[in-house]
């Protein structure tokens, strides 16, 4: 076997033990995630992500490390912009706090499947059609300027065809049972519990993040495994994210307009690519800067309450 596919084997059986650790050992038992707890956790995925960048830096060189680094950063931080969507589904639903953990684990499972489908299918389409790159960047920068004159973020999830369909084809009981997806109800029948209609809704939103996201990667790299494993730290690392944010989220008022500013960035950087190639390096320091500042503002211009 090459080196290549060595690597492959051990980084996806790495994930397969850290996800059997968290829901097997460490969250077994159903239980609300302490703000400790989650910035515990949240600490270990940025160390491991920043441990993995070294062992890429003596395997593939310095521009493939900086090429993770900078696709993990972008990851993370759009994945920030999902997290207010995921505190919007778990308030509409009133899922309890110690159910929470237990949908964002099967959630980003399925999310880890669904990236890797649609990674090998992007890079496959750069590799065979180049013009695609303009579409991708196209893609990018559409999403970016949507996202910098969004309103304020709404769901109605009565409304999503796919649950809609899923309330047609299962009956769904009116309250939760505990943290199970699925219960037997008085005639016998197989019945899904709201909190399988949240993790449905998590994966559908999801899904449509990552035709943003993907874009976004694949105009750092096309390297298949960096773009893999860059997504893979983002996403395992998002849910002990979630709980240690999610009690903040709302101070951070212009993250959203420094995500659009780093999406649109990126999408003229596919764009131009034929033209001029951005050193990665000078990506990995925009991306930082437009974050950091983005962040920054909001912490000195907060947001004025009026009288309650």
């Amino acid at each position: 076997m090459t080196t290549e596919l060595y690597f492959w084997i051990a980084f996806i059986l790495f994930v397969l033990i850290m996800l059997a650790l968290d829901l097997g050992v460490f969250h077994c038992k159903s239980h609300s995630v302490s703000f400790k707890e989650s910035l515990a956790w949240t600490m270990v995925w940025i160390g491991l992500a920043l441990l993995f960048s070294v062992v890429v830096y003596f395997w593939k060189g310095p521009d493939k490390s900086i090429e993770f680094l900078t696709g993990y950063i972008i990851e993370l931080s759009l994945s920030i912009d999902n997290l207010f969507i995921f505190i919007l589904v778990f308030s509409y639903f009133h899922v309890p706090q110690q159910y929470q953990h237990k949908v964002l684990f099967w959630g980003i499972l399925g999310a880890l499947i669904m990236r890797v489908i649609f990674i090998f299918a992007g890079v496959a389409l750069i590799t065979k059609f180049h013009w695609i790159i303009y579409v991708f960047g196209a893609i990018i920068i559409f999403s970016g300027i949507k996202m910098l004159f969004q309103k304020d973020k709404k769901i109605d999830p009565e409304k999503n065809p796919i649950i809609r369909f899923i309330k047609k084809m299962l009956p769904v009981t009116n309250e939760f049972h505990g943290d199970k997806f699925f219960v037997r109800i008085k005639n016998g029948a197989l019945a899904a519990t709201p909190l399988f209609i949240v993790l449905v809704f998590v994966e559908i939103t999801d899904l449509i993040f990552a035709v943003d996201s993907i874009p976004a990667i694949l105009a750092i790299t096309t390297d298949t495994f960096i773009v893999f494993t860059s997504n893979v730290f983002a996403i395992l690392g998002l849910r002990s994210l979630y709980f240690a944010l999610a009690g903040m989220l709302n101070l951070f008022r212009f993250l959203h307009i420094g995500l659009s500013f780093i999406l649109i960035f990126i999408g003229i950087k596919m764009v131009l690519s034929d033209i001029y190639k951005v050193p990665i390096e000078y990506a990995l320091f925009a991306v930082i800067i437009i974050l950091l500042s983005s962040i920054a503002a909001s912490l000195i211009f907060k947001k004025k309450h009026g009288p309650q």
